[in-house]
């Protein structure tokens, strides 16, 4: 069986410069939804806002450093779970907590927060926690990665599109409510093929490694998921505001972990396959949790109601 840490996924550069404009298109899309309500609310609900920042930003890397002591990955995998740790939260994770009757306008709000920060903290997060485990850290000390370089990249496909598409969104609101429903499902459909065309073009090597990258990413997933869950336990946070904190912790935007590996590491075998099957999979399982909390109510309102 080929070392994975050695292999370098196939891509074509030319596929990769239009994958990187399909992501920008999407964050473009996202933005048309964000106010600067949405990031007013860590001044009205601070709690929410910062159990929901810290689970996210410090307390998902932490459980991710935890696992990898655990588990005992190879380089390329670790560095995988570690680039997801630090992505912020995929933007379905609104649909996601609107359907399991969670707080909405806490999930927006909590995604244009990381989304923001993710342009400073996410190249260092990454940094810190990868240097925490020996195996990933000389892997990434080969790599020679320029994190400024990384930090711009981020600014281009995340910051400068949710800037624009706010902006747009305040100038021609009209314009916005036609074309943010199809802009969003052509962006996301097109980056959807790219990551296919490059999954299967590397098929074989998923399928050598499969048993392994299927293990870890369901464990990174589920602990993802229980980091917000349990962290909104410990501070009384309970009802549709903890179902929305699990879910922007277990929701993470692998499109731009994707972009990063593909961009600074070449491809690298165990971190894109990593981050491949957990777009597959976070799909999966926020889908699943979202709909079986659909048909619960949460204790919060079951309270309310009876109380009312």
């Amino acid at each position: 069986m080929e070392n994975i840490d050695a292999v370098r996924l196939n891509f074509v550069a030319d596929s990769l410069d239009i994958m990187n404009l399909t992501l920008s298109f999407i964050m473009f899309g996202v933005a048309l939804d964000l106010q600067l309500e949405d990031f007013k609310r860590l001044y009205t609900i601070p709690k929410l806002m910062l159990v929901g920042l810290a689970s996210q930003l410090f307390f998902l890397p932490l459980v991710t450093l935890g696992l990898v002591y655990l588990i005992n990955p190879i380089p390329s995998f670790a560095l995988g779970m570690f680039i997801l740790a630090a992505c912020p939260g995929g933007n379905v994770s609104n649909f996601m907590s609107s359907l399991a009757k969670g707080n909405v306008a806490l999930s927006v709000s909590l995604t244009a927060f990381v989304t923001v920060s993710s342009i400073v903290v996410m190249p260092f997060n990454f940094q810190f926690w990868s240097s925490l485990y020996p195996p990933s850290a000389e892997l990434l000390r080969a790599v020679h990665l320029d994190y400024m370089e990384v930090g711009q990249t981020i600014l281009f496909i995340l910051g400068v599109p949710i800037v624009l598409g706010m902006l747009f969104a305040r100038q021609f609101p009209k314009t916005t409510e036609k074309i943010k429903k199809p802009l969003k499902i052509i962006s996301v459909l097109t980056f959807a093929s790219y990551v296919g065309i490059a999954f299967v073009s590397n098929f074989d090597y998923f399928l050598q490694y499969v048993q392994y990258v299927v293990l870890i990413v369901f464990l990174h997933n589920t602990g993802a998921i229980l980091t917000g869950y349990s962290l909104s336990s410990l501070f009384g946070i309970k009802g549709g505001d903890r179902r929305t904190i699990s879910i922007e912790t277990g929701i993470q935007n692998s499109g731009i972990a994707l972009i990063l590996i593909f961009n600074f590491f070449d491809g690298l075998g165990g971190m894109a396959l990593v981050a491949g099957w957990w777009s597959v999979w976070h799909l999966t399982a926020g889908l699943g949790l979202s709909t079986f909390w659909s048909y619960r109510t949460p204790a919060s309102t079951k309270k309310e109601s009876i109380e009312g």
